[in-house]
């Protein structure tokens, strides 16, 4: 595809409120546009860009013996009760009730779900160590 036919479009002028010199670039190269404060739209030039990062990553992980996983972004409350971590994070922390009455979380990080299922795929300590991993949007 021709650049002349990306739905992107490079900018002359940016916003005084950008005072870093990647995210002025990136706003000229017209690769993202901001949506509000620390939220932004890809466009398909970074979109390419940040598909060929998490290549180049995933080989590098896989190398070294590397397993990789998709873990839920909505997670059930008592994996973080169990770890603790869910009082400790009372203003970040994204809560609600699914339609069965269940406490849900929106996961900030991964560690509880990759200890879970860790715990439920591995059965027993001869296939340990294990290393996991995923890559995915924040």
């Amino acid at each position: 595809m021709r650049f002349s036919h990306a739905i992107s479009r490079t900018q002359r002028d940016i916003s005084k409120d950008c005072h870093i010199v990647s995210h002025q670039l990136l706003l000229r190269a017209g690769m993202i546009h901001q949506a509000a404060s620390g939220i932004f739209t890809m466009a398909p030039l970074a979109m390419r860009s940040i598909q060929r990062i998490a290549d180049i990553a995933r080989d590098e992980m896989n190398q070294i013996g590397g397993q990789e996983i998709l873990l839920p972004i909505v997670q059930p409350a008592a994996l973080w009760q169990k770890s603790g971590r869910y009082h400790k994070l009372d203003a970040t922390l994204a809560r609600w009730q699914d339609r069965n009455g269940g406490n849900m979380v929106l996961a900030m990080t991964h560690e509880e779900a990759a200890v879970e299922a860790v715990r439920h795929f591995v059965a027993s300590y001869r296939r340990l160590p294990v290393f996991v991993y995923q890559i995915q949007t924040k």
